[in-house]
């Protein structure tokens, strides 16, 4: 489980992303890229099973790097589905990035195509851990914990497309109980956060509710607006508390 004292403190814009803050993201992100590392090395040989070649599987990675989008896309590829039905369950299942690009907004600088470029290091893991208690966000944090997961996303993908012979059934050793263990994880971490616990909860019964009859995607994506709502709610309340006492 992620300790926040683990992670960097605060720091003046200047200091933001110094190596050693860097550094700090970096280690922070390192168990959860050794998960994801399993879990592309399974996508690597399914994503050869629905009909990808070893380049593509490896270039999908490299290129979209959102295990919950490839999964769903490979699915659908799978199971002889059209290209246009892969794209539309993979985007859905991306659009909880829209919420979560919203909150970070206001904590990157920048001309926009800087903090555009800036945006692609939001993943579910790193944007948990940069999150601050103030709604702020720690951008070593967020670029460290990205950087390494990135590596290891693509490092895993390389070995199951190129040595899926030998993995031919991943579910045996297990690698399909990652991914819902990693965004349970993620969940857990929040519910540790007064602020941020009845959220989490309410977005997870959402999810839970949904998952049963709606299409791929639609769960988290209405998990995700109903989290991104309730924290802006609880923001607000906050500030306007911080307003009324120092009068």
């Amino acid at each position: 489980m992620l300790d926040e004292q683990t992670l960097p403190p605060p720091a003046s814009p200047d200091e933001e992303l110094a190596p050693h803050r860097l550094l700090a993201g970096v280690r922070a992100g390192t168990p959860f890229a050794i998960a994801g590392a399993l879990l592309a090395v399974s996508f690597g040989v399914v994503a050869q099973d629905a009909g990808l070649s070893q380049a593509a599987a490896i270039a999908m990675s490299a290129i979209v790097f959102a295990g919950s989008a490839q999964f769903a896309a490979i699915a659908i590829l799978g199971q002889g589905g059209a290209l246009g039905a892969a794209i539309v369950a993979a985007g859905l299942m991306n659009s909880r990035f829209l919420a979560m690009s919203i909150a970070l907004a206001p904590s990157v600088r920048g001309r926009w195509p800087w903090r555009a470029l800036q945006g692609q290091a939001i993943v579910d893991a790193s944007w948990a851990m940069a999150a601050r208690p103030d709604g702020t966000f720690d951008r070593a944090t967020l670029f460290g914990a990205t950087a390494v997961q990135y590596v290891a996303w693509v490092a895993g993908t390389v070995v199951g497309a190129l040595g899926g012979g030998f993995l031919t059934n991943p579910d045996r050793y297990g690698l399909d109980a990652i991914y819902p263990a990693f965004f349970l994880a993620l969940l857990l971490v929040e519910l540790r956060s007064h602020r941020a616990r009845g959220v989490a909860a309410a977005g997870a019964l959402i999810a839970l509710a949904l998952v049963p009859f709606a299409p791929p995607g639609v769960p988290i994506l209405a998990a995700s607006v109903a989290a991104f709502a309730g924290l802006t709610r609880n923001a607000r309340a906050e500030t306007a508390a911080t307003l009324e006492s120092a009068r």
